[in-house]
């Protein structure tokens, strides 16, 4: 292990697209991981929030469409990546004069700044998270490092600025998108001026008219659709990876905040969870592909909905803070285990050259049509059980639970209809540390 990581500090790619991850995640995760708590203080019902997010995830499902089959034109060129990073450079003064003053109007003007922030907001970074995440996967296959490795930046990133966004907020929730801005400042300055000699040489390969063209037709990315391999796949994403932002976004932060005397430790106390978690996700994107090595990658993702299964059915069972705290921390292997497993799922089953769109189709876009079906009605649900169930919560519980039985019935889909590793084999092989020893006694 020590000698990989040493070989991975070695790599300019892999530092160059650490670098690059760590500041978008700093540039979103300022903001974001109190975005739903913002919306909240501009006087929205539980229902308008969940129209918002409605909306977000229609534009992001159009926009993250399009990255994908962009990137996928355009290999490892970074130019999609430096117009988010563009983007996320200049979203504290969107939101400070425009978005903001549009979503306070209320009426008309509230939903045009709905719509348009939904756009800038996509743009820049829910369907950009994807577009990064899938140009970072492919850096690490053509430039020889572990994905999960680089990914974990991110990850860590995220729980810098979560640790500080709580304090930041209940100073003014202007600083959280403005410190946004400024990390997006620096990671437009790694993507535009930090380019290793190895992905010069690759891009000037690529540049030659002589050159074979290894991307695939328009007419192969529309194909994606067409595939019921891969519908079956949507469907368990449909019921599973969209209660990531539905609950964890839309519902958790009040809930949690509410558990303690006043909405100012409430929000501090979160946002110092909140970065302790992604702290332990971060480590935890190391550990999953050790895991994936001993179980697979099909038992890796029905791990992953297990454990979002129980993480969001004992949020509802507990209701002190410290025991909501604890089982808030399932969340740190949750993430992993969803999003290292769904890319190696893709590039096993399917044409590797293909990645970027099958991974926004099959895993992000699915996840964001989830979003668009459920956020309004459980944004509404939400709203009306606890005005009916206002004692210790009950109403935001009983939310909990209904999800939590949701993503249960998708486990058990999930167990009958994703493939196993050695089944339909369309990309790379993949192969548990058992198996490898048994090849490699059957060699000998």
């Amino acid at each position: 292990m020590a000698a990989t990581k040493s070989a991975a500090w070695r790599n300019p790619s892999y530092l160059q697209s650490s670098f690059g991850i760590f500041m978008f995640f700093c540039s979103w995760g300022v903001w974001w991981s109190f975005f739903r708590i913002w919306l909240e203080s501009l006087q929205l019902s539980d229902a308008e929030i969940g129209t918002i997010y409605s909306i977000n995830s229609a534009a992001t499902m159009v926009i993250m469409f399009a990255y994908g089959a962009i990137q996928d034109q355009l290999g490892i060129k970074r130019t999609l990546v430096i117009a988010i990073s563009v983007i996320a450079a200049l979203v504290g003064p969107f939101v400070q004069f425009i978005y903001h003053p549009m979503l306070a109007a209320g009426g008309t003007m509230r939903w045009i700044g709905a719509l348009i922030g939904s756009i800038v907001l996509s743009a820049g970074f829910m369907a950009a998270c994807s577009l990064l995440e899938a140009v970072t996967e492919r850096y690490s296959r053509k430039f020889n490092f572990e994905y999960g490795q680089s990914r974990a930046w991110g990850s860590f990133g995220y729980a810098i600025v979560a640790l500080c966004a709580g304090f930041m907020f209940n100073i003014n929730p202007m600083i959280n998108f403005w410190v946004g801005s400024a990390c997006g400042l620096a990671m437009l300055g790694i993507y535009l001026m930090w380019v290793p000699a190895e992905q010069k040489d690759e891009l000037k390969k690529a540049a030659d008219p002589k050159a074979e063209k290894s991307g695939p037709t328009f007419k192969e990315m529309v194909g994606v659709l067409g595939m019921p391999t891969l519908w079956v796949l949507i469907v368990f994403m449909l019921f599973t990876n969209t209660f990531y932002v539905v609950f964890d976004q839309q519902m958790f932060p009040v809930y949690y905040a509410g558990l303690f005397p006043t909405a100012e430790i409430g929000n501090a106390t979160y946002g110092t969870l909140n970065g302790f978690q992604v702290f332990l996700e971060s480590a935890m994107m190391g550990v999953v592909p050790i895991i994936m090595r001993k179980i697979g990658v099909r038992n890796s993702l029905l791990l992953g909905a297990t454990v979002m299964f129980l993480r969001i059915g004992l949020c509802g069972v507990f209701h002190d803070p410290i025991m909501v705290s604890v089982v808030k921390l399932f969340h740190s292997i949750e993430v992993p285990l969803f999003c290292l497993p769904a890319f190696r799922y893709f590039t096993l089953h399917f044409d590797t050259k293909l990645s970027a769109t099958l991974y926004m189709v099959g895993f992000q876009i699915a996840s964001q049509v989830g979003q668009i079906i459920f956020s309004t009605p459980l944004g509404a649900f939400h709203g009306y059980m606890k005005g009916i169930l206002p004692d210790n919560d009950m109403g935001s519980r009983v939310t909990f639970w209904l999800i939590s039985a949701i993503v249960l019935a998708a486990l058990i889909y999930g167990f009958f209809i994703i493939k196993h590793d050695d089944q339909e084999v369309g990309g790379d092989p993949f192969y548990t540390d058992k198996q490898l020893r048994q090849m490699e006694a059957a060699k000998a």
